[in-house]
């Protein structure tokens, strides 16, 4: 067999492969011998057909087949001789394999790119620094006592952060339109979950009120017949109810399941539960800036297969969050992903540089660490830490994780690093609004 191999850029090979005629015939023999032993012909007894009955009989099939194999074996030969990394399924077009000639073919194949890192000390992030105060585990209680409220009916007028019950039906001139109407809908006034002018509309009716109210549709609405259009709303108030909030008191922490009943206990639970989820934020603030840090730095080019595996990697997370079960994730265009596949799959090349380059191994005391902190938000730590230590798979992903760890470790050592503070509220936010925060601050 021989092989010659061409750069055609710094992701492509493109292998020309000859194979011997005399090993396309071995094969087909073999493969003609093989069917003679299996198929039936009228005239002879199954296993007793003659190889030349079958030559002449199935022998183009039986080559072709032989060929397409003798091809795929090749192709693994080639790139093992040549020590080629493919990075995704080859293109393998046929030149000559005509019978009796040598068999010809030429291979496209995307290949895992070189990386030459940059120097890691031009990475320039934010580290945020935060604290869980008595103040914020007040305003945690007082979400809690909120998210505990009853709703008292009231017969004054309602007002914003009532609840009111009402019917509404909607028009567009004078056609009420699909969609547009509801009975007995509980809506809470200033919760934003209407569109623009509906519930401050609603604001100071009473029970047993009927008002008519004009709005816009935003432009960006969901229905495509609504967007921009002006519309009315006939709208009856059945109720208004003001909510009524419960002490805070040891009958209401009995409702959490705490070992002890008391408002000291459930602040220390409240205070253990927020310091975990803002340690994860920052944590996840500060790895988000050290990558985006190294892409930012290192040029590199991607195989457009790593590409289409992120692409459908986020197709079936979107379908999953949003389509429900059995939604078909290949409905979703590719074009959605793009941007985001195309960044994860740099990002993924960059981030195995840096392990390989560092020599970087999965740390055992740390994946211990890592299920034991994680664990503590589960009644039963002990059985979810073995469970994953029981579980190849999902060890694999705590492991990929930790490793995620060490390689934000390293980047660190040399990552020109300032300290930003901020509060627990804005420490938490995704990182758009945390930045907004830290300006305005």
């Amino acid at each position: 067999m021989q092989v010659s191999v061409e750069t055609t850029s710094s992701i492509e090979r493109v292998l020309t492969i000859s194979v011997p005629a005399a090993r396309v015939d071995e094969k087909v023999s073999s493969e003609v011998a093989k069917t003679a032993k299996t198929i039936s012909i009228d005239g002879f007894r199954k296993g007793k057909v003659p190889v030349s009955v079958v030559k002449k009989r199935y022998g183009q099939g039986i080559r072709m087949d032989a060929v397409e194999q003798i091809m795929r074996d090749a192709y693994v030969e080639a790139i093992q001789k040549e020590s080629i990394q493919p990075a995704g399924m080859p293109s393998i077009e046929p030149k000559n394999f005509a019978e009796g000639s040598d068999l010809e073919f030429v291979v496209k194949v995307e290949v895992y790119p070189e990386v030459a890192l940059a120097d890691n000390a031009a990475i320039k992030v934010d580290r945020v620094v935060s604290d869980v105060t008595d103040a914020d585990v007040d305003t945690m209680l007082e979400t809690l006592r909120k998210q505990n409220a009853e709703w008292t009916a009231v017969e004054r007028a309602s007002a914003d952060g009532d609840q009111v019950t009402i019917d509404f039906v909607g028009y567009l001139g004078d056609e009420a339109f699909e969609g547009g109407a509801a009975q007995a809908h509980k809506l809470v006034l200033g919760s934003n979950t209407m569109i623009p002018g509906f519930e401050t509309g609603i604001v100071g009716a009473k029970a047993g009120e009927e008002r008519t109210i004009s709005v816009t549709f935003p432009d960006d609405y969901q229905a495509e017949n609504l967007k921009g259009q002006e519309a009315s709303f006939k709208i009856t108030v059945s109720e208004v109810a003001e909510q009524v909030l419960p002490e805070l008191d040891d009958a209401f922490v009995e409702k959490f399941g705490l070992e002890e009943a008391t408002i000291a206990a459930l602040r220390a639970e409240v205070r253990k539960n927020m310091e975990r989820e803002l340690n994860q934020a920052v944590k996840a603030k500060l790895k988000n800036a050290l990558f985006d840090g190294l892409l930012s730095i290192n040029e590199v080019e991607v195989p457009s297969a790593l590409v289409d595996q992120e692409v459908d990697a986020l197709r079936k997370q979107a379908a999953s969050q949003f389509g429900g079960e059995g939604f078909d994730a290949s409905q979703l265009p590719a074009e959605l992903f793009q941007e985001e596949a195309t960044k994860r799959a740099k990002l993924g090349l960059l981030i195995s540089e840096v392990i390989k380059q560092d020599d970087l191994k999965v740390d055992d005391d740390r994946v211990r660490a890592f299920l034991e902190d994680m664990a503590q938000a589960y009644q039963e730590p002990q059985q979810v830490i073995d469970f994953y230590l029981k579980n190849k798979e999902q060890l694999s992903q705590v492991q990929s994780a930790v490793l995620e760890e060490q390689v934000v470790d390293k980047l660190l050592e040399s990552a020109q690093v300032t300290e930003v503070t901020l509060g627990y509220e804005d420490a938490i936010k995704p990182n758009a609004q945390a930045e907004e925060a830290g300006e305005e601050a």
